[in-house]
């Protein structure tokens, strides 16, 4: 899994500073499409970058059943972890699944879909570039 950080404040996972509740939101997401073993994840900061939100997860799954899966378990686990109603788009076809927590938002891609939209370079993300491993 990867983290894509544009400079900021933001403590590290782990460092032991209280990283409040977006830091929380993001580590859930993290965590649940890692169990689903989703491909190549970013988390992208945009913190000072866009009023929509502050982060920006983007993965990709095997199979538009691996992509509906890992929106599906995500979906549970936001609401059973508390974060209530998110607005979902994409589904049942699962080429692409959008999942708006509010303050967070989720891409979920078949590889080909991903490739094609190319969500990482709209936000200046370098996909061989500086990024560290969760």
């Amino acid at each position: 899994m990867q983290r894509e950080h544009a400079p900021s404040a933001q403590p590290e996972p782990g460092s032991g500073d209280d990283q409040g509740p977006i830091g929380a939101l993001e580590d859930l997401i993290l965590a649940r499409l890692d169990e689903d073993k989703a491909q190549d994840v970013v988390l992208i900061d945009l913190k000072g970058k866009s009023p929509v939100a502050d982060a920006l997860v983007v993965a990709s799954g095997r199979s538009q059943r691996h992509v509906g899966a890992m929106a599906d378990h995500l979906l549970r686990a936001l609401k059973e972890a508390g974060y209530g109603k998110c607005r979902i788009e994409g589904m049942p076809h699962a080429d692409w699944v959008l999942i708006d927590t509010g303050d967070v938002i989720v891409h979920l891609f078949r590889p080909e879909v991903r490739s094609f939209y190319n969500i990482e370079k709209i936000w200046s993300v370098e996909t061989g570039g500086h990024r560290a491993a969760v």
